[in-house]
């Protein structure tokens, strides 16, 4: 039997940075699970299940990816024990993310030190992209096309109601 990683996010919305990370991760992995969870700390643009909708539709040209969802309540280490993961997989884009990952693996160590936390680094040319500032640029009618996969660009335009 192969790794099997869990990757879990908001993903509010999708970006390219995200689908870049899926998509590596998928030639390092067995299995991939994409998992969209609930950031507690932030108010969703994008129902949960409009959120698996725009990954499937994103990630359709990955055969050893599923989308799952993570039920508010719950920690991710638990859905790794549930889909058998032996990674938990984070993406870091600079040094902020990295302090804030850390601490979020050395918890995750504590609940079960057999499951390992695995760092991707940003490619360069996403370093910058975040959901929070794809977000505040759509919502204001910016261009965000060069940031975000084709459906994620769609359905901003529709709740945003613009187009380009």
């Amino acid at each position: 039997m192969g790794t099997k990683a869990l990757y879990a996010g908001s993903f509010d919305p999708l970006t390219l940075g995200h689908v870049d990370i899926i998509e590596r991760a998928s030639r390092l992995f067995e299995g991939v699970y994409v998992a969209v969870a609930v950031n507690t700390t932030k108010t969703p643009l994008f129902s949960d299940e409009e959120k698996v909708q725009l990954l499937h539709d994103s990630l359709a040209h990955l055969d050893n990816i599923t989308i799952v969802r993570l039920e508010p309540g719950r920690l991710t280490i638990d859905l790794a024990h549930d889909l058998s993961c032996q990674v938990l997989l984070r993406g870091c884009r600079n040094p902020q993310d990295y302090e804030y990952e850390t601490s979020i693996a050395m918890m995750n160590k504590l609940q079960d030190r057999a499951i390992e936390t695995v760092l991707l680094m940003s490619d360069e040319k996403y370093r910058f992209v975040s959901s929070s500032i794809v977000k505040e640029t759509a919502r204001f009618g910016g261009n965000v096309s060069a940031v975000v996969p084709k459906p994620v660009n769609q359905a901003l335009k529709e709740k945003f109601q613009y187009s380009d």
